[in-house]
């Protein structure tokens, strides 16, 4: 691996699929007078790539923009087909998916390894850069050892770099069940807010049993915000009230 930061990224054209028609994108299109953070990762739907390296990133995508970047991508040596699936089941609807499936970007970059040994064939290293018109400022390279080291590549090591004074969005989870009028409240408690959260549905994504383990009790909704219980929507409203009280 080579670090490639002072360097112009390759001119490559990527192969894409938008619905039923193909799309060349190049890197123009992609870099060109924009500030860019790109992520690469060894495959699409790959445990470490799609339970942590993504969802932080696609959670963040508003932070980045925030603090001036134009768009965050996501690479991998993958076709598009398998992109265009993999984003479509982590919504990951604030992240850009670029396909190298030639992985000729990815030799430009000096980023293919082989692995074989798992029976992928020529993929990527994990890594990330911020880009300024083309031009790489900052790279996060995993380091050469043995496995899929996720330590520097991730989302918030980049944002620290590109901002450390950035606020993160909260994490917010709302346990709930269909048909419950007090979980209906509170997500639209919470989405005139403009606070994000993370639904768990009971019955689909986890039982009463889940509930009563992390939360001691047996009513719906059940809120937890940065690790905090919160409680129902009558404790949420509060909680939101107090909050706008005290920003004003």
């Amino acid at each position: 691996m080579k670090n490639m930061e002072g360097q112009k990224v390759p001119n490559v054209t990527f192969k894409t699929r938008d619905g039923d028609a193909w799309c060349d994108v190049t890197t123009d299109e992609l870099f060109k007078g924009q500030k860019v953070v790109l992520f690469a990762l060894p495959g699409a739907f790959t445990p470490t790539c799609s339970s942590s390296h993504l969802p932080r990133y696609n959670e963040l995508a508003p932070t980045f923009k925030e603090s001036g970047v134009d768009r965050v991508i996501c690479l991998s040596v993958n076709d598009t087909f398998v992109m265009n699936e993999w984003k479509k089941d982590q919504k990951a609807d604030n992240i850009t998916f670029i396909p190298d499936g030639t992985g000729a970007f990815t030799d430009g970059m000096n980023m293919l390894v082989n692995k074989e040994d798992l029976g992928f064939g020529k993929r990527s290293w994990r890594y990330s850069m911020l880009v300024n018109d083309g031009v790489v400022e900052k790279m996060f390279i995993e380091p050469e050892v043995e496995g899929d080291p996720f330590e520097v590549s991730d989302a918030d090591t980049m944002l620290k770099y590109l901002n450390p004074s950035a606020e993160k969005p909260k994490a917010i989870t709302v346990f709930s069940k269909p048909g419950c009028g007090h979980c209906a409240r509170a997500k639209s408690a919470l989405e005139n807010a403009g606070l994000g959260y993370e639904e768990i549905v009971l019955g689909t994504d986890a039982t009463m049993r889940s509930l009563r383990a992390v939360s001691g009790a047996l009513t719906t909704p059940q809120i937890f915000i940065d690790g905090e219980k919160i409680g129902g929507a009558d404790e949420l409203e509060v909680y939101l009230n107090s909050a706008k009280s005290a920003a004003a």
